[in-house]
């Protein structure tokens, strides 16, 4: 089983940017792909970045492409996802999770954080 704790969120203008950490814990989190969402009030929560297990392939949301960048470090057990130009349609809340094969949708996940608030304003 895998923990994992996210970080970094905070109030950001538009065009600025944010750095969010997720933590892990147990010892086979190296073998999990990883993927980030985020969810507002009133919507779907939307998918945003996985990366495998390798760190060698990624995959982003259209609206998020160029923009955000997916990373990993299995030595440190945390997986980050570098938010630049901002927007506030990006304010959510987001969320980190730990799945055995990733994918663009929630039910490809097994474990989540319990999320962290990005705030874009204009």
């Amino acid at each position: 089983q895998v923990q994992l704790v996210e970080s970094g969120g905070g109030l950001v203008q538009a065009g600025g940017s944010l750095r969010l950490s997720c933590a892990a814990s147990g010892r086979t989190f190296s073998s999990y792909a990883m993927g980030w969402f985020r969810q507002t009030p009133g919507k779907e929560r939307e998918f945003v970045a996985t990366i495998s297990w390798s760190g060698g392939i990624t995959s982003y949301a259209d609206s998020v492409k160029g923009r955000f960048t997916i990373s990993r470090d299995n030595a440190k057990k945390t997986v980050s996802l570098q938010m630049n130009s901002l927007k506030p349609e990006d304010t959510g809340v987001y969320y980190c999770a730990a799945g055995q094969y990733g994918g663009g949708i929630s039910s490809d996940y097994n474990y989540w954080g319990q999320g962290t608030q990005v705030a874009v304003s204009s």
